[in-house]
């Protein structure tokens, strides 16, 4: 069985990631190709407890480093549980965040470097690397405005509280965003850098282009 393809999106919070990966499916499923959506960190039940320690802004004294060896852990077992069993059957698996997502903000934003990140996802990770990232960047001060103003309203209706990182500096920030823009130049290979303040639909169409260019160049046709 040919092996499948591995789709992921990144950017800042409230570079509207999730929206996409939603609008990205449904077009998927409408095409039938049925994807594996998944997420970091979470995506598995012990990811999800990574998940509410990393992004819980009540864990203020985690060092940057623990932070790191935390997105790993989560990483490692997402691969073994979710996305290397579902490529391995063939199958399209779409995850919001992947080791880009360490190097920006652990690498760039906290200062820890590439060099260390890399390494790391060479040695956990196998270095499974993804067919196509979409990486999302409108410009940054919107994107905090609508991160910050979304996890208030869901701390709000629903007590849980995903604010640790939203509670940084816009210094962090923009070494974060900076850092992306380092990996999309290294890696343009594989990303496709999605600019500006566009509108949702705007977005939805270039991203649906992009992968369908990949579909094609591995002889999965997206249909019409």
């Amino acid at each position: 069985m040919p092996r499948g393809l591995f789709i992921t999106l990144e950017g800042l919070d409230g570079s509207g990631k999730t929206t996409q990966i939603k609008r990205l499916a449904g077009w998927m499923e409408k095409r039938g190709m049925c994807p594996v959506v998944t997420r970091q960190p979470g995506g598995t039940a012990t990811g999800d407890r990574i998940r509410a320690l990393l992004l819980d802004s009540s864990a203020t004294s985690l060092a940057p480093m623990a932070e790191m060896a935390l997105m790993f852990a989560d990483r490692a077992q997402e691969i073994a549980e979710v996305i290397e069993p579902a490529l391995s059957a063939g199958k399209i698996v779409v995850c919001d965040r992947f080791t880009d997502s360490t190097e920006a903000y652990q690498g760039g934003g906290r200062g820890l470097g590439s060099a260390t990140v890399l390494d790391l996802h060479r040695l956990i990770c196998g270095n499974l690397q993804p067919d196509l990232t979409l990486l999302l960047l409108p410009a940054l001060g919107p994107s905090l405005d609508r991160a910050r103003h979304r996890n208030r309203r869901a701390r709000e209706q629903s007590g849980k509280d995903e604010n640790r990182f939203e509670q940084e500096q816009d210094d962090f920030y923009r070494r974060t965003w900076q850092k992306y823009q380092e990996i999309a130049v290294r890696d343009s290979d594989r990303i496709v850098l999605i600019e500006g303040n566009l509108s949702i639909d705007e977005v939805h169409e270039q991203i649906v282009e992009a992968v369908s260019e990949r579909l094609v160049s591995v002889k999965r046709h997206p249909g019409p």
